[in-house]
């Protein structure tokens, strides 16, 4: 049984139907079913994205540099959002970040594992706290770091195709695949960059759709269809 895990939200999953901002239905939905699995013996941590409010470099006015900095501010945002939401749930929680900011917790390894094995729920935001990674990078490298057994990937979609369904009706959906096709086909379950580094780190992932009911807690299960990519 996988005990720790590493648990990625898209920004759009915080927003639910409106498209920006936050739902708060929806988050509470999150909430809750994180607390089941915390309940359960797991120990959980969570990167959000920042889709949200901010999806890159939209102009050629804003320096890419500056674009990846919002963006890291974003996921700040986000995870002090959620993070008290599950306070109100009755969970306890830690907001880590790569740089010094007063109302966070400026990341360590041994303080982070730590918090997960007293139960808190462990947010890592504002990315690596440098431009050019994603948060699919900073989520595979904090899941090598705390040593996560599993990471789980909450998309629009129920897992890895072979291209993109929302183009080609015929697109062939992965129940499981490993991690070496992804990277050799070049699928786009995560970025390039934070697939080679899962690879070499051995760290599987499980792929599946957030708009399924209870969809975290059956993905802890292994009770949904998604894709489940493995490190051989």
């Amino acid at each position: 049984m996988s005990k720790r895990l590493m648990l990625k939200l898209s920004g759009e999953a915080l927003s639910g139907d409106k498209g920006f901002g936050f739902s708060e239905s929806d988050v509470l939905k999150v909430a809750k079913q994180v607390k089941q699995v915390i309940d359960s013996g797991y120990e959980v941590a969570i990167v959000t994205g920042g889709g949200n409010f901010w999806r890159g470099r939209t102009s050629n006015k804003i320096d890419r540099t500056k674009a990846d900095q919002i963006g890291m501010l974003a996921t700040i945002m986000n995870c002090t959002y959620v993070s008290e939401i599950f306070r109100n749930e009755g969970m306890k929680t830690s907001v880590y970040t790569p740089f010094e900011c007063a109302f966070t917790k400026l990341f360590n390894k041994d303080d982070a594992v730590k918090d997960l094995e007293e139960s808190k729920v462990v947010f890592f935001a504002g990315g690596t706290g440098h431009p050019y990674f994603s948060t699919d990078s900073i989520t595979v490298l904090r899941a090598i770091e705390i040593e996560a057994d599993l990471i789980l990937l909450g998309k629009s979609i129920d897992g890895i195709y072979d291209s993109d369904p929302n183009i080609n009706k015929d697109a062939k959906k992965y129940d499981t695949i490993s991690l070496g096709e992804v990277v050799d086909r070049r699928l786009s379950a995560m970025d390039l960059t934070s697939s080679i580094m899962a690879l070499e780190n051995k760290i599987p992932f499980f792929v599946f759709s957030m708009n399924e009911e209870n969809s975290i807690i059956r993905a802890v299960n292994n009770d949904i269809d998604g894709t489940y990519v493995t490190v051989d």
